[in-house]
């Protein structure tokens, strides 16, 4: 049985209707049990900020809790503990985008200058839908192709022999554009659009 092998790839754009933030705290204090509570008490001032605004319990997450000495070296010393730092991370899925905005600024105000913002991601609560379109998108130009090859060949397709879906190296990632509009106390996050890729390999028969 003679066969023909063709790879398609295809991508499917929608806007994305979930950012995860990560952001933190971290205090200082002359003794461990000092840093510690401030830190405990500016990750609760947040997370309280948090669910105000409408984010849920599921959607909060808490990691890397770390006390540490601040060290720094004196002459004739040599090194010194200056304070204890403490800090934690949160992990913030924001489910309303178009709020994400007001919820960052919220979370800011409620943890002051303790407060540190790491990063946001934008993707989508449920891929299926794009995915699917990306497979579509992806299977339709592997047959063209495979009919093309055939018809320069002088043969026609038969039945399918097998199809494997494989994965397509990571683009670039698109990431929410962050604008301080003029006399604008917050900083508005404009989701954009992203995408998701699919790849596909197929195996014809190959008719005469």
């Amino acid at each position: 049985m003679r066969t023909i092998t063709v790879t398609g790839t295809g991508s499917a754009e929608a806007a994305p209707d979930l950012l995860t933030i990560s952001m933190g705290v971290e205090c200082r204090g002359d003794g461990v049990g000092a840093a510690y509570r401030d830190a405990g008490m500016a990750s609760a001032a947040v997370t309280g900020a948090l669910r105000q605004h409408g984010v849920a319990d599921a959607d909060i997450r808490t990691s890397g809790l770390n006390v540490r000495p601040e060290l720094v070296w004196r002459e004739g010393e040599g090194q010194q503990v200056a304070a204890y730092v403490a800090s934690s991370v949160l992990t913030v899925r924001v489910r309303r985008v178009a709020a994400a905005s007001a919820v960052i600024a919220a979370a800011v105000d409620a943890g002051g200058d303790n407060v540190r913002l790491n990063g946001l991601d934008l993707g989508f609560a449920d891929e299926s839908a794009l995915l699917a379109r990306a497979r579509e998108a992806a299977w339709k130009e592997a047959t063209a192709a495979a009919e093309q090859f055939a018809s320069l060949a002088s043969a026609r397709l038969g039945a399918v022999v097998s199809i494997a879906e494989h994965p397509l190296s990571p683009g670039p990632v698109p990431v929410g554009r962050l604008e301080r509009a003029v006399a604008a106390d917050a900083i508005g996050v404009e989701a954009g659009h992203a995408s998701l890729g699919a790849g596909v390999t197929v195996v014809w028969e190959l008719l005469a």
